[in-house]
């Protein structure tokens, strides 16, 4: 059973920092594609951040120049480190794995919340 685990979710003031982390624990396989998504009510999920197997990122223009995204093959964990944070960052932020097998795996979701 493949399971993602988030961690780093919280309260942070406007320009703060604050990073996310998500771990893969069971027999996931070779992952391709790991990436970060968000979501507020009543909007779709919106693609933040990803990294190819080859170390390629893409990032949407809203966070490029403030979020990097990193991962770790040997851990199966992928982080996403988010500066300069604004108010409408403020989301529910779900991490995504897809393994060269075309398996897809979600992570339960995390909220940050940028608040003064």
């Amino acid at each position: 059973q493949v399971q993602l685990v988030e961690s780093g979710g919280g309260l942070v003031q406007p320009g703060g920092s604050m990073t996310l982390s998500c771990a893969a624990s069971g027999s996931i396989g070779s992952i391709n594609v790991m990436a970060w998504y968000r979501q507020t009510p009543g909007k779709e999920r919106e693609l933040v951040a990803a990294v190819s197997g080859g170390g390629l990122r893409n990032y949407v223009d809203s966070v490029k120049g403030r979020f990097t995204i990193s991962r770790d093959n040997a851990q199966n964990t992928v982080y996403l480190e988010m500066n300069s944070l604004k108010p409408e960052d403020t989301a529910v932020y779900y991490c995504n794995f897809r393994t060269w097998a075309s398996a897809t795996y979600w992570g339960q979701g995390t909220q940050v919340t940028v608040s003064s």
